[in-house]
């Protein structure tokens, strides 16, 4: 499997996993994680995409 497309894989899950902690957050069904969490996540979904991006531009 090329790294991009693991890095491809890496953003969607983060992706989806930030989005689901928000909006669980944001319901209140997960009222006892603390807010760090939610930020790191947040930060290594970007972080992975500039990464993704970065490699896709080096072909």
């Amino acid at each position: 499997m090329p790294l991009t497309q693991k890095f491809a894989y890496l953003f969607s899950i983060t992706l989806g996993l930030s989005i689901l902690v928000y909006l669980l957050r944001g319901f209140g069904v997960v009222t006892f994680m603390p807010g760090g969490i939610l930020l790191g996540l947040i930060v290594l979904t970007i972080s992975t995409f500039f990464t993704y991006s970065i490699l896709i531009t080096k072909r």
